[in-house]
């Protein structure tokens, strides 16, 4: 009779624990983001806040822009935090995605040598990269097709460049992540566009600088979407929504804009909460 009563008492905790461990998975999402925002440090800081408030636990997956849109065209997450609105916005015209919304900003920077071999320094980003061509000067890209890479190429447009013809052994490929690209650049003396956020979340700097920011050529906007639950019924939409809704809110917009590092912000909130 007592072996009988273990059992059954055993049974029923094995039981309780599946259920609790299928309640816990059933309130985790996974957001599909960048690889600049995970080195940023900002969703170690703020994810934790969310899943304390929500117990919507959080499961991220940094990759670079394409393969971020790529896994969220294949359904296998449930939101997207990204930083290539062109892209994003093709993603929900598409369909892939239910709607955009911009949740926060800050800035690109070029970064180069103290010794400003092009002598850029102050100009504008244009100017800056005319003189880096015509120069020859040594100047490290992420040539990842990740959102920074993005940005980069359509500086260099912007500056009347044809980067595909006019490279040479001084445009150099990365091919990794910003702190990547960024440590190239310090062991090549080289100049490299960067986030602000992953700049000053980079600690080996060596002989670098900001040599050129401010232009408002070089903003970095964030979008925040939904994936297409009507494309891909496996969403969890309810939680993600969730996770959306608290993000552009004054609170989540209050968490971003505390978020420091050496006690300078990286991220400036500017939530659209009608989407866009």
């Amino acid at each position: 009779m007592a072996f009988r009563l273990s059992a059954a008492f055993a049974l029923l905790c094995g039981l309780a624990a599946g259920v609790a461990a299928s309640s816990a998975e059933d309130r985790q999402i996974v957001l599909a983001t960048t690889t600049a925002t995970q080195e940023s440090g900002l969703l170690d800081y703020l994810l934790p806040i969310f899943r304390d408030k929500t117990g919507i636990e959080v499961t991220v997956i940094a990759r670079r822009a394409d393969e971020v849109l790529d896994g969220a065209r294949r359904g296998e997450v449930d939101v997207v935090l990204m930083h290539a609105r062109p892209q994003e916005e093709k993603f929900v015209a598409d369909g892939f995605g239910a709607k955009r919304f911009d949740v926060m900003y800050n800035d690109y920077v070029l970064i180069g040598p103290r010794s400003d071999p092009a002598g850029v320094k102050g100009k504008d980003i244009a100017t800056a990269l005319k003189a880096i061509e015509a120069k020859g000067a040594p100047f490290v890209t992420r040539g990842d097709r990740s959102g920074a890479h993005a940005a980069e190429l359509a500086l260099w447009i912007v500056a009347g460049i044809d980067i595909a013809s006019a490279k040479g052994a001084w445009y150099r490929e990365a091919g990794k992540g910003m702190a990547a690209a960024l440590d190239a650049a310090r062991a090549a003396k080289a100049y490299v566009l960067s986030d602000r956020g992953s700049w000053i979340s980079f600690k080996e700097r060596g002989d670098l600088d900001i040599v050129v920011e401010g232009d408002k050529r070089l903003l970095n906007q964030y979008g925040v979407m939904l994936v297409n639950p009507e494309k891909f019924p496996n969403v969890k939409e309810e939680l993600a929504q969730a996770f959306i809704d608290w993000l552009i809110s004054p609170e989540g917009q209050a968490v971003i804009a505390a978020y420091k590092v050496d006690g300078q912000q990286l991220f400036f909130p500017n939530a659209d909460k009608s989407g866009g």
